[in-house]
Order: C-alpha cells, then sequence, then structure tokens
C-alpha cells in the first residue's frame, strides 16, 4: 500500500501534457473558446503529447446542449486524443431517453428536475415534464429530433481515465476503494465522503460536478467545475511534469 500521490508529485507519462475541462452545461460558446485557446497553446509549445479531457456534464442547464454534443462529436472524430467522461447529468439525460416511463426512472428524474427544459429546447423540442404523458411525449419527440450520433456519443461515455497518476472522473471516488474497483454510481454521483476526505489517494483524483467559485486545488484532488453556466467561466488545469497551470475562458453568464 503507497501512501497515495501528492498533487504537486503527480506525474503523467514523459512528454504528455494534460488539459482537464470543467462541466459545461450547454455553453457552447465557452466550450469552442477553451479549444480554441487550447489548440493555439499546443500549436505554439508544441509538447510531444497531449490529451484534452472533459469531466462530464455537457448537457442541461445552459442554452446549447445540442451545439455542445455537435462540437465534441467532431473534435473527438478528428483526434483520438480528446476524451469525454459521463457525467450524471448525462447519465441521466440518457437514462430519460432510454425509458420507456420516465416518471419511474430514478436516474431519468436529474435530466427532468435539473435543466432538462434548456436541452429539450436546444433540440427544437418543447418540454412537458408535468404529468407522464407529458414526459413520454416529450421523450418520443426528443428522440426523433436528435441525432443518432448523439444518443452515440452518451451511450458510450466511459466513467473515468488514468494518465500516470492522474485518474479523472467527474464526481470523485470512494476512499479506500481500489480505483479499478470504484462504483460507476460513486463515479458521478458522490460527494460528502470524497470531498471531506483528506487522505491522498492511490492517484490524484480530478474531478468536477461540485461547483465552485474557482478551480479548487487540495493534495489530493483537484474540482474544476466553476459553474460554468452561471458564471460564465469554464476551467482547466493543465499538468505537464512539473507544471500545473490553468486556463480560463469567461463570457456572460445565462
Amino acid at each position: 500500500m503507497t501512501d497515495g500521490v501528492h498533487f504537486a508529485d503527480a506525474r503523467l507519462p514523459d512528454g504528455m501534457r494534460l488539459y482537464a475541462i470543467g462541466d459545461v452545461h450547454g455553453c457552447r460558446e465557452l466550450l469552442v473558446e477553451m479549444h480554441a485557446r487550447i489548440d493555439r497553446q499546443i500549436a505554439r509549445e508544441g509538447p510531444a503529447d497531449w490529451r484534452i479531457v472533459h469531466v462530464g456534464d455537457y448537457c442541461d442547464r445552459g442554452p446549447d446542449t445540442k451545439g455542445v454534443i455537435d462540437f465534441l462529436t467532431g473534435r473527438m472524430a478528428a483526434d483520438p486524443r480528446i476524451v469525454c467522461l459521463r457525467g450524471n447529468h448525462d447519465h441521466g439525460f440518457l437514462a430519460f431517453l432510454a425509458s420507456s416511463s420516465p416518471a419511474a426512472a430514478r436516474d431519468s428524474m436529474i435530466f427532468i428536475r435539473n435543466g432538462g427544459e434548456a436541452t429539450t429546447a436546444s433540440y427544437g423540442v418543447a418540454a412537458d415534464f408535468s404529468t407522464p404523458d407529458g414526459m413520454a411525449r416529450t421523450r418520443d419527440a426528443l428522440t426523433r429530433a436528435m441525432p443518432q450520433e448523439h444518443q452515440a456519443f452518451l451511450a458510450r461515455l466511459p466513467y473515468a481515465a488514468s494518465f500516470g497518476d492522474v485518474f479523472l472522473c467527474h464526481a470523485g471516488i470512494r476512499p479506500g476503494v481500489p480505483l479499478d474497483a470504484q462504483a460507476p454510481d460513486d463515479l458521478i454521483w458522490i460527494r460528502d465522503e470524497f470531498l471531506s476526505d483528506p487522505r491522498l489517494h492511490p492517484k490524484l483524483i480530478v474531478h468536477g460536478h461540485t461547483p465552485s467559485d474557482s478551480v479548487e486545488i487540495r493534495p489530493n484532488r483537484v474540482n474544476v467545475d466553476t459553474r460554468a453556466f452561471a458564471s460564465g467561466r469554464l476551467s482547466a488545469l493543465v499538468v505537464e511534469g512539473e507544471r500545473r497551470t490553468l486556463v480560463e475562458v469567461s463570457g456572460p453568464p445565462r
């Protein structure tokens, strides 16, 4: 059993630079600007290898979930070094689409109760979550309106990724449980048990899920969710060798 990995000591494979981007929540303009900023930095500095990892929550709350997924599917098709992980809102969106009875599906309630109206509107569908029949009609209309590629994107989102001493997921991990044995629900939902634990983990955990006024850097974890849909700020952590920096783009809050 190791003593764990400290923020300052986490290392990636030789020559790799990692960009870890926080929760997007339908903010396409911020997303596009973040990728443009990163692209310019990579072109200017020429790292030997790199990865851009999104820690999940592409949908809900912000105005353009459709535009966000359009952009990300295009970027991922063009370069496999761009990785998108699953967030609880993405999981809930997929559950809503998959359920024949959305009102009875536990996982779909995050979509119904927390910003799904904005997501459906981005596909040109007016949501009606007031009754089970309304939910079913909304699901059917949304399924018809969504490109198949978007549903496939949601379905194949992985729960975690790991590079060297850095482990990335949406919400966090269950402390004391090996990283390869983490429950999917914990990776996209956990909060208090993870956030309050000061112990070092087997790797540095980079996550989102819990909104913060700024990127939260702790010895054992980094939270990159700066509440883009409300603050107008999208943030990313950059790790390369001993380097630790941030990239932030901003625009008017929604």
